[in-house]
């Protein structure tokens, strides 16, 4: 039988395996919600944090080795402002942020907040940032990390290099620093502190990894970076090439040197006129090909070959539609299927508009696509 792990390791090199690995990214709370209140078997899902697994759906697992990336000390969490129709609050990474109650469920509100203020406005402000941001300390490693790789020695299944939107990326991370609109500014304005933020979080990344690297080898490793909007990206491919380009390699050049296999990056949006920059840092996968923003998984493929694997591609707002939509959609799909490198995610969390019956259905049709057998799809 196929383990887990050996399934991954098969489509990442386009070799032949029992079917391709099953992954999702995750669901809004508030489509749990509605689709709880639409079927009891619902109620069988343990989470929406699909990214890891979920039982219910036969996700692969993808254990994440959990590394604390953040502020240590954070920022003193404090309500500015309440209302019963908003909250303002400033959140543990010194943002102030303004939060609509309608709609919230479980911790999550129905819309992006509005974000007010962010903690750093000119060079002034970094040292304090950066104080509380030394990398390599033990204090962010999991205390039993020692026993913990003992059991990853013989796992069966994904080991990734951190948990999800954790580790960040080099915009990511200065967007949540300043903010899009002074990021945007702060390349031209600010150059030199620009610089400095970028060599930071390389060398943050490259020892806070290392005594992990040093015990274990995860398979992957992944940069959540969502630079880019449905126009393209958010900075330009000479900024990219200045700031950005050579740190990212040097982290990925570290990472590949200590074993690991594989290096994905995340981002939202249309990243292609930075996609061959990318791959010329070593990266190998991308995700989550968001349909609308004009990005197919197949016109990715030929455009960028095989050394790009492909994560995500299925367009969300298909699911919205009827069976037959949904099954020609995955139909689409078949030739990627085939030529292996490529894992079909909902390009995103799954949105609460999209109805219990049309999620079962497109997960048992995915299944089937997984396996090859696409007559089960009209093919």
């Amino acid at each position: 039988m196929v383990s887990e792990l050996q399934r991954f390791y098969d489509n990442m090199e386009y070799r032949p395996s029992d079917r391709v690995p099953n992954h999702e990214l995750c669901a809004w709370p508030q489509a749990l919600a509605q689709w709880q209140a639409e079927s009891p078997e619902a109620h069988k899902i343990n989470s929406w944090y699909w990214i890891v697994s979920e039982p219910y759906w036969g996700l692969d697992v993808r254990e994440p080795i959990v590394i604390n990336f953040g502020f240590l000390p954070p920022f003193p969490e404090e309500v500015l402002e309440e209302t019963d129709d908003y909250r303002i609050f400033r959140d543990g990474l010194g943002r102030t942020r303004r939060e609509l109650k309608r709609g919230m469920f479980q911790g999550m509100a129905l819309s992006m907040d509005q974000y007010l203020d962010f903690p750093l406005k000119t060079p002034a402000d970094w040292p304090d940032l950066r104080r509380r941001l030394e990398g390599g300390i033990p204090e962010r490693l999991p205390a039993d990390l020692d026993e913990r790789v003992e059991r990853w020695k013989t796992r069966e299944h994904v080991l990734v290099l951190g948990e999800n939107a954790v580790a960040n990326g080099f915009y990511w991370r200065a967007r949540d620093f300043m903010g899009t609109e002074a990021l945007s500014l702060a390349w031209y304005d600010y150059p030199e502190m620009m610089h400095e933020i970028m060599e930071w979080y390389t060398e943050f990344i490259i020892e806070t990894t290392r005594p992990v690297l040093e015990r274990i080898t995860p398979d992957y490793f992944l940069f959540n970076e969502d630079l880019s909007g449905k126009a393209g990206p958010l900075l330009s491919p000479k900024m990219y090439r200045t700031f950005i380009q050579p740190r990212r390699r040097r982290i990925i050049d570290f990472m590949k040197g200590m074993g690991v296999k594989y290096v994905a990056l995340d981002s939202d949006g249309d990243p292609r006129k930075l996609l061959g920059l990318m791959m010329d840092e070593g990266v190998d996968a991308l995700m989550p090909i968001e349909r609308a923003a004009g990005v197919s998984p197949l016109e990715l493929r030929r455009d960028f070959g095989k050394s790009l694997r492909l994560w995500g591609g299925v367009d969300k707002r298909v699911l919205t539609q009827g069976r037959e939509q949904i099954d020609a959609h995955l139909r689409e799909l078949i030739p990627l299927i085939e030529e292996g490198g490529f894992i079909p995610t909902v390009d995103h969390c799954v949105p609460p508009d999209v109805p219990w019956d049309n999620m079962r259905y497109y997960m048992t049709a995915k299944d089937a696509l997984l396996r090859g057998d696409f007559a089960a799809l009209g093919a």
